[in-house]
């Protein structure tokens, strides 16, 4: 079961559609990487300097898996280390956006890849990477204060569903 959203993307409109998988998209195609992180019950957000509170990640880098970037961004976003398993992926189209730049750095269609991971180490939070702070947030609290598009609680509810003991 998939669902779509259209957002707005900088002047834009670009639709975005979420679909639960473990099934991982070419890697040419891949965006970016983001982790409903877990620990004790409780979800982590991080404050991004200028986008306000969401679930850590970001892009991946050159010669990087998206399992690795996982693993680098909520430790350099929320400072902590855990385990991840994928739940899913949205599909971002830029189809119906007038502004789409062929030549710039997103791809018509493109992939962000989401991940549960549950933590296994929090370190202190040294604010030396684009977070501003890192809170801890039971699941309910989560729609008064994620700063996205809805498809987050879709994502957020999928991440309740997973238990990482049954992912090889």
């Amino acid at each position: 079961m998939s669902q779509s959203v259209r957002v707005q993307w900088g002047s834009g409109l670009v639709e975005l559609t979420w679909s639960v998988s473990t099934e991982m998209p070419p890697r040419q195609l891949i965006t970016s990487v983001h982790g409903c992180c877990f620990s004790n019950g409780q979800v982590l957000l991080v404050n991004i300097k200028g986008r306000g509170f969401n679930f850590p990640g970001g892009h991946v880098e050159a010669g990087e898996t998206p399992e690795q970037a996982i693993h680098r961004e909520v430790f350099e976003e929320g400072f902590v280390k855990g385990k991840a398993g994928m739940i899913g992926i949205i599909e971002v189209s830029h189809r119906n956006n007038p502004d789409f730049d062929p030549k710039g750095k997103y791809p018509l269609i493109g992939y962000q890849v989401f991940y549960r991971m549950d933590i296994e180490e929090v370190l202190p939070f040294l604010r030396n990477n684009e977070s501003a702070c890192r809170i801890w947030a039971e699941p309910s609290e989560i729609p008064y204060v994620i700063n996205d598009h809805e498809l987050a609680l879709e994502i957020l509810n999928e991440a309740l569903k997973m238990d990482l003991n049954t992912v090889i």
